[in-house]
Parts: C-alpha cells; structure tokens; sequence
C-alpha cells in the first residue's frame, strides 16, 4: 500500500513517513500541495492522501478539490492539521475528506484510521 504524505512542516512529514514506513506502507512526501498534485498525476497507485490544511504553493483544502475533481476521485484522504474549526472540518467533509484529524495526534490513533480507510477503499 503506498500513502502520499503532503506536509509543509519537515519535522512532522519525517515523524510520519517513519510511522507509516514502520506499518508497513511505502510513503511518498511532498512539501506543499503543488508537488503533491503533480505526483498525483502520473502516479496512479496511490492508495491514500494524508495532507495538512495550511501548506504553501496549494492548501490542502484546494488539493482535496482538485483530487476529487480531477484525480482518482475514490481515493481516501485524510485531512491532518492543526485546524479544528467547525467550519473547516465541516469545509474539509463537504470537498470529499474521508477523515479529519487535529494535531496533535495520537500515532496509533492515526495508524488505525488509515487501516480502516483502505480497508473500507478495497472492498
């Protein structure tokens, strides 16, 4: 399984990439949703997006469209920040998020969550 980890802050992308790479996944990480959307479009066995909310070049929730939009539009995305406005997370749901989480988080919790999301994908 390979996860598309957008993150513009390098402490948190490697902590995650170290824990999904630890469960097992193959990761791919970009630094902003520009490079993520690229790696989108000519790779098409992503199997899940984990993006933030706040990242420079194309936020998370502009990348969530463009996915939905333009991309596999099944893919499951999980909107991971430290925004948790009602509104954004209810913004973040209506553009296709499958899951949104707040940081900090628990890593296990995070683990889980994506378990059941690809889960839930392949069936």
């Amino acid at each position: 399984m390979k996860i598309l980890v957008c993150e513009d802050d390098t402490m948190t992308l490697k902590a995650l990439e170290h824990r999904l790479k630890k469960e097992g996944y193959t990761v791919i990480t970009a630094a902003d949703g520009k490079k993520a959307a690229e790696i989108l479009s000519t790779d098409t066995d992503i199997d899940l997006l984990l993006t933030d909310l706040h990242m420079p070049m194309l936020g998370g929730l502009e990348l969530i469209s463009l996915v939905r939009s333009n991309f596999k539009s099944n893919l499951p995305i999980i909107m991971l920040t430290r925004v948790g406005l009602e509104e954004t997370v209810l913004h973040a749901f209506e553009l296709g998020a499958d899951d949104y989480i707040t940081k900090p988080f628990n890593p296990d919790e995070l683990a889980l969550r994506i378990k059941r999301l690809l889960i839930k994908n392949k069936v």
